[in-house]
């Protein structure tokens, strides 16, 4: 990272899937959010979906989104801990009817800001393609956020690096079938790795592990140097915080 941001500790973590669960996904985000903040660490990333679970389907997807100004979004927020790090946390979103795969900047029991995929999977037909990169800022630290597919891109990274940002967040969710989970587990970071050398940037990712039915989650949760090289690694068969001080 600059030589400003370079004290900064970060974290990502790699949880079990939370599927149609959100009181247990929120139980989970609050000790995360509390352990990340004994840490040390200023930012806190999570996996796409994380929320809600990464729901595609059309009627589960609708019965669980959230609409970011309403009631119910406010009680999730009053949930969290009082004191903890900036957090980005993958979730369902609806505004106006319309459904987003949204990641949302929450600190201090607010929303900062939200980031909404701009590059969709031919399956993610629910949900409708963001047209923002805005950046974020966590006490001197400038980030931005590509979910997921969104690193296959390379304008995806670049957006983020031209308003200088030195650090890209990439919430995930791999959550796949055992034939494309065995052909994707070394390739992601390959991808990733690519996105850094182009801009520069660092990358953080934050995945869910676990399995379901012929579904497996093999992560990876993952700091990438702006060479594309992995400064760090969360085991992919369990769940984890990764804490780091990208400089060091």
């Amino acid at each position: 990272m600059k030589e400003a941001t370079a004290s900064f500790r970060v974290a990502a973590a790699q949880t079990p899937e939370f599927r149609e669960d959100v009181a247990g996904a929120l139980a989970y985000l609050a000790q995360v959010m509390m352990q990340a903040q004994r840490e040390g660490a200023t930012l806190l990333c999570l996996p796409e979906g994380y929320l809600q679970g990464y729901l595609t389907e059309d009627e589960p997807a609708r019965r669980h989104a959230l609409d970011l100004g309403s009631a119910r979004f406010g009680e999730i927020l009053a949930a969290l801990p009082d004191q903890a790090p900036t957090t980005v946390v993958g979730l369902i979103e609806v505004e106006d009817g319309v459904l987003y795969n949204t990641a949302v900047v929450i600190r201090g029991r607010s929303v900062e800001g939200r980031y909404r995929k701009r590059h969709l999977l031919p399956g993610e037909r629910c949900f409708q393609a963001g047209e923002e990169t805005p950046t974020f800022e966590a006490g001197g630290l400038r980030f931005g956020i590509n979910i997921c597919f969104d690193t296959n891109f390379p304008e995806a990274a670049v957006e983020v690096a031209r308003q200088g940002a030195s650090l890209l967040l990439c919430p995930a969710n791999n959550m796949l079938r055992q034939p494309a989970a065995t052909a994707w587990k070394d390739r992601h970071n390959a991808v990733r790795g690519a996105r850094c050398r182009e801009t520069g940037v660092w990358m953080m990712s934050s995945d869910v592990t676990g399995a379901r039915g012929d579904r497996i989650a093999w992560g990876p949760t993952a700091i990438l140097n702006p060479a594309g090289e992995v400064a760090a690694q969360l085991p992919l068969d369990a769940p984890g915080l990764l804490v780091r001080d990208p400089a060091g």
